[in-house]
């Protein structure tokens, strides 16, 4: 029931990962940890860690019919709960106004693009939804956990110089250029158990709990403890890790446990 991680390798990641991980060999920038089956069974959620040293790229990604037109299974839609954010740290969600396609292609060459992001001020406990066309940024010093569809489809549309490919023509076909509405993003406080995202792709929940858990108990779920420790089936989690757990199994909790609860399409 848990989930292997894997180590993914970025330009902007970082060599000092928190203790729950292992330091990577060789100096390595570790940007991400996924967490899959090991059979490799491709589940209808990926559920990662994020930690940065430098800004992402902008890019965005398709909603479920644009990718499925490219022949893919479904886009990506996805949220980030912020775990730790150094001093001035920000994430950039939308527009500051609006934008035309054109505008958003002259930007991206020039790298004005960068005033045109509302570049949003973060820090742990911050929660954002961020809907497939939202064109977005994370930024330097910041470590979060991300709940997405299970796709791999990113449009690059600037990256600052660095070496890597944009896709400068399918980013546009996609993006949104609006700005990111408010209610998309909300700050999570201790005792504030509730439902971050409701659907439509996937429900997630933040709990806290001692005892039995009853966050969507009737789906498969993914459960990722932020602080203590669940119990399922003999196997034990803790901060780092991420368990799969079956539809109608016992989760229990210890002592107050902080958790991330995740369905999809619920």
């Amino acid at each position: 029931m848990k989930l292997s991680a894997h180590a993914v390798e970025k330009p902007w990641g970082k060599s000092d990962l928190p203790p729950q991980f292992a330091a990577p060999a060789d100096g390595r920038q570790i940007g991400e940890i996924w967490f899959e089956e090991a059979s490799g069974r491709r589940l209808p959620l990926l559920v990662k860690y994020i930690f940065t040293s430098e800004r992402l790229s902008v890019q965005v990604h398709p909603n479920d019919e644009q990718a499925q037109a490219k022949g893919e299974a479904n886009g990506k839609t996805e949220c980030w709960y912020v775990l730790a954010a150094e001093p001035d740290s920000t994430i950039a969600l939308g527009l500051r106004a609006p934008a035309n396609a054109d505008t958003l292609r002259a930007a991206a060459l020039d790298g004005s693009i960068e005033q045109l992001m509302d570049w949003k001020p973060v820090k742990a406990g911050d929660f954002f939804y961020v809907p497939a066309g939202t064109v977005h940024a994370i930024g330097a010093g910041i470590a979060l956990i991300e709940v997405q569809q299970q796709s791999d489809i990113t449009y690059r549309l600037y990256d600052y110089g660095r070496p890597r490919e944009l896709h400068l023509e399918d980013g546009l076909a996609v993006a949104q250029g609006v700005p990111y509405a408010a209610g998309l993003m909300t700050h999570v406080t201790t005792g504030d158990s509730r439902t971050l995202v409701p659907g439509p792709h996937f429900r997630l929940d933040y709990v806290e709990a001692s005892g039995t858990v009853e966050a969507l108990s009737d789906a498969e779920r993914w459960v990722l403890p932020l602080e203590g420790e669940v119990s399922v089936g003999g196997e034990t989690g803790r901060p780092g890790d991420c368990l799969l757990v079956p539809a109608g199994e016992a989760l229990a909790a210890r002592d107050g446990a902080k958790l991330l609860v995740a369905a999809a399409g619920v």
